[in-house]
C-alpha cells in the first residue's frame, strides 16, 4: 500500500514538473519586429527662371534694359556678352545687331532657361545732301554769255560787248574754269563754207576775251557750222539764235 502511493506521488511530481515547463515555455515573449527605415528625403525641386527685355527693339547705338527672375537656383549666367548674376536683377545691354539673350538657371534640382530676343533697328538712309548754293554749270551757264553775229560775218557786234566783259569779269574770278567756245551757223550756205565761217566766230570770241584779260590756254574752239543748229525753222528769228559763239565749260 505505501509502495503503491510512493509510486503515485511521483508521478505527480514528474507531471507538476512537466506542467510548469509547459506553462514557461508558452510564456517566453516574441523577439522585437526591425524598427521602420526614415523615408527619403523629397527631391530638390526644379529652378525655375523668366527674362524679359525692355524695349524689344532699338536703334542701333541704343540700349535695352534685361531683367530677370528665378527660383530655386543656385547659378545663374545669361548670354551672350553678360555672364554670372545673381538670382533676379537687371541691366543694360546695347548690342550692335539683334541679338537673342538667354538665362539658364542650375540648382540641385536640375536647370531651366528663358530667352528673349532685341530687335536692332536698320539705321535711316542719311538724307540727301541739301544743295548750298548753285553748281558750277549753273554759275557757268549765268555768267558766261554766248555772242550773237551778223549773217555770213564774224565781227564782234556792239550790243555784244557787255556780255563778253562780264563772261571774262567771272572767268577771272574762277581761274578753275576752261572754256570750249562753239562756233554756229544759220543753215544758209554749203557745209564747208559754214564750217570756216563757224570757225572765224569762235576765233574772234576767243580773241576778245583774251584781249580782256582771260589766258588763251584756258580757250578752246571748235566749229560745228550749220551741223548743230538751236532752233531748225527758216525764219531770220532762227537764223540769228544759229549765229552764234555759244561758250560751254571744257570738262
Amino acid at each position: 500500500m505505501i509502495r503503491v502511493s510512493s509510486s503515485l506521488y511521483r508521478g505527480a511530481i514528474l507531471t507538476a514538473m512537466l506542467a510548469v515547463a509547459f506553462v514557461a515555455g508558452c510564456a517566453k515573449k516574441p523577439a522585437a519586429a526591425p524598427p521602420t527605415p526614415a523615408p527619403p528625403p523629397p527631391p530638390a525641386p526644379r529652378p525655375t527662371v523668366s527674362l524679359q527685355a525692355s524695349p524689344t527693339s532699338v536703334n542701333k547705338g541704343d540700349s535695352s534694359t534685361l531683367s530677370w527672375t528665378s527660383t530655386d537656383a543656385t547659378q545663374l549666367t545669361i548670354s551672350p556678352d553678360v555672364g554670372a548674376v545673381t538670382a533676379q536683377g537687371s541691366t543694360k545691354v546695347s548690342p550692335s545687331d539683334s541679338t537673342t539673350y538667354t538665362i539658364t538657371a542650375s540648382g540641385p534640382g536640375g536647370s531651366a532657361d528663358s530667352s528673349v530676343r532685341v530687335t536692332v533697328a536698320a539705321p535711316p538712309p542719311p538724307p540727301p545732301p541739301q544743295p548750298t548754293g548753285p553748281t558750277d554749270e549753273e554759275l557757268f551757264r549765268t555768267n558766261v554769255h554766248d555772242v550773237f553775229f551778223d549773217f555770213n560775218k564774224a565781227d564782234i557786234r556792239t550790243d555784244a560787248h557787255d556780255g563778253l566783259a562780264q563772261s571774262a569779269e567771272f572767268l577771272r574770278s574762277h581761274p578753275q574754269f576752261k572754256v570750249t567756245i562753239e562756233g554756229h551757223c544759220d543753215e544758209r550756205g554749203s557745209t564747208e563754207y559754214n564750217l570756216v565761217l563757224g570757225d572765224r566766230r569762235a576765233a574772234a570770241v576767243k580773241n576778245y576775251l583774251v584781249q580782256l584779260g582771260i589766258s588763251a590756254d584756258r580757250l578752246n574752239t571748235v566749229s560745228y557750222g550749220k551741223e548743230k543748229p538751236f532752233c531748225t525753222e527758216s525764219n531770220e528769228a532762227c537764223w540769228q539764235r544759229n549765229r552764234v559763239g555759244h561758250p560751254v565749260r571744257a570738262q
